[in-house]
């Protein structure tokens, strides 16, 4: 599947956060159905028992994929939101030091909320999937009241132009 646009990489987000030593860094990649689509592995520093990723982190991913499937629909980084409620099955074992795929893309929206599926899978089979309730908030509005770091966006093209599901 071909890609349109790669999103942006914020600087210390667990899932994307490139300056974050302990995250995942992963990219993602609005695709041209209108999916978000990443590529990534976890680590060992990731697992909860041996060979296996802690259940926290499958949804964090899981998460994350909510948010950037919107992005992925409207075609632009405009819309932002904070989880409402996440849902995930585990189906298998996720492992580590493995190219896993994830895939969200938006199955409900009005003008103040949004829903994304997403599932995580080896290539073989669906490991972990997840439904995910967004409420529409601005920027400003997420952050009133934190005491907030400068958090500075990375759009860095990486050469990826289509990716096999």
């Amino acid at each position: 599947m071909k890609v349109v646009a790669k999103q942006r990489n914020s600087r210390m987000c667990a899932v994307c956060g490139l300056d974050n030593e302990a995250g995942l860094r992963a990219p993602f990649y609005t695709m041209e159905d209108g999916s978000v689509v990443t590529v990534f592995q976890y680590r060992a520093e990731h697992q909860s028992y041996p060979g296996r990723v802690h259940g926290g982190l499958i949804a964090a991913m899981i998460d994350e994929m909510g948010l950037r499937g919107i992005w992925a629909k409207e075609g632009s980084e405009t819309t932002y939101g904070v989880t409402l409620s996440l849902e995930v099955k585990f189906r298998k074992p996720v492992p580590y030091d493995t190219k896993l795929l994830g895939r969200g893309i938006v199955t409900s929206e009005t003008g103040h909320f949004f829903t994304v599926h997403a599932v995580i899978t080896d290539g073989k089979s669906v490991l972990a999937e997840g439904d995910v309730k967004y409420m529409k908030l601005t920027p400003e509005q997420i952050a009133a009241g934190a005491n907030t770091h400068e958090e500075m966006c990375y759009l860095i093209e990486d050469g990826v132009r289509e990716i096999e599901i």
